[in-house]
C-alpha cells in the first residue's frame, strides 16, 4: 500500500521517458519524476519517496523532504493566500493548502503558524488545519509526571505557552516558569510537572526536583545553563545591561546571585558568574 502524505519504500519497477515508475510489490504504482531520479540505481532496487498529490491531482513521489508529515503539527510559513485559503510552504514544488474554515485567524502572507497535516476523508487531499484542539485529544493519557517530552510551542497566552506534548496532547508552560526567550513553532524537549484532575498538562522546562529556587535566583541559573555555564555579569554590571541579558532589575539579580551562592550553585569570578559543576549536571 502507497500511504500519500508519508514517506514509502518502494521499488524501482520500470525506468521511462518522464521517470521511475515505483510499486509496493502489491501492485500499487506511482510514478517518481525524472528530475528525481537518483544518481546511481537498477530496476529492482529499493527507495525512500515522500508520496503527495501533485498539482493536477495526480499521485506523484519526490526526493524532496517535506517540513510536515501526514497527521503530525509543525510550522509552516505562509507562501501565499487566494481565494481558496492560505497555502504554506512545506518544502515540495506543490504548496499545502489551509482552507479558510481551518484558520482560527485570517491567515497572511509571511506568516508562520502551526497547523496539522491531514488527508481531507471528502477529497482525499492533504490539507492543513490550524484549528489545532480538533487534533489534539487529552482524553487517554500514558504519561507519568517527571516524564520528559517533546514540545511544540504553538500559541502565546496571558497564562504562558500552549504546546503540543509528544504531537498528540496538549500541555501548558506557565509563564512565570520559562527562563528564555519563546516563539511560535519552537521545538524544545520539556517535562510533565503534573496532569490535572481534568487531565490538562502542566508542563515545566527543567527536570522535577531540579531546582526549587525563587524566581530571580531561577532565571539566572536557567541563563547559565543556557549560557554554557558562564554570565559576564557581577555586582559592578551596569542596570542596562543586567536587563539586556536577563531583563529583571539590578536589584533582583543581586538577590538572585545571593540565593545561588549560598546553595553553592555558582561560582563568584573577577569576569563573571559561573555554574559549579555538579549544578551544570542537575
Amino acid at each position: 500500500m502507497i500511504e500519500l502524505g508519508n514517506h514509502n519504500r518502494l521499488f524501482i519497477l520500470r525506468d521511462t521517458r518522464v521517470g521511475l515508475f515505483l510499486g509496493d510489490g502489491e501492485g500499487n504504482e506511482i510514478l517518481l519524476p525524472g528530475k528525481y531520479r537518483p544518481e546511481h540505481y537498477e530496476t529492482g532496487d529499493e527507495i525512500t519517496v515522500f508520496c503527495y498529490l501533485d498539482n493536477e491531482q495526480r499521485q506523484v513521489a519526490t526526493t524532496l523532504e517535506p517540513l510536515i508529515v501526514r497527521d503530525s503539527f509543525g510550522p509552516l510559513q505562509v507562501a501565499e493566500v487566494n481565494q481558496y485559503g492560505a497555502f504554506m510552504e512545506w518544502g515540495l514544488e506543490k504548496h499545502l493548502l489551509v482552507p479558510f474554515r481551518e484558520q482560527p485567524v485570517p491567515m497572511k502572507k509571511g506568516e508562520v503558524h502551526v497547523v496539522y497535516c491531514y488527508l481531507d476523508p471528502k477529497s482525499s487531499r492533504l490539507v492543513a488545519s490550524a484549528r489545532l484542539e480538533r487534533f489534539l485529544d487529552n482524553r487517554e493519557l500514558d504519561l507519568v509526571p517527571g516524564q520528559q517530552v517533546e514540545l511544540l510551542v504553538y500559541r502565546e497566552t496571558e497564562l504562558g505557552f500552549e504546546v503540543v506534548v509528544e504531537n498528540r496532547h496538549k500541555g501548558l508552560l506557565f509563564r512565570d516558569r520559562v527562563f528564555r526567550q519563546l516563539k511560535t513553532g519552537d521545538r524544545l524537549p520539556g517535562y510533565l510537572q503534573k496532569i490535572r484532575p481534568d487531565n490538562k498538562l502542566d508542563i515545566t522546562l527543567e527536570p522535577l526536583g531540579y531546582r526549587k529556587l525563587e524566581p530571580a535566583a531561577s532565571r539566572i541559573y536557567e541563563a547559565l545553563r543556557q549560557s554554557g555555564g558562564m554570565l559576564p555579569l557581577h555586582d559592578k554590571s551596569s542596570p542596562e545591561a543586567i536587563q539586556e541579558q536577563l531583563q529583571m532589575s539590578k536589584k533582583m539579580f543581586k538577590k538572585g546571585v545571593g540565593i545561588l551562592y549560598r546553595e553553592r550553585k555558582i561560582d563568584l569570578r573577577e569576569d563573571g558568574i559561573y555554574l559549579l559543576p555538579a549544578s551544570s549536571e542537575a
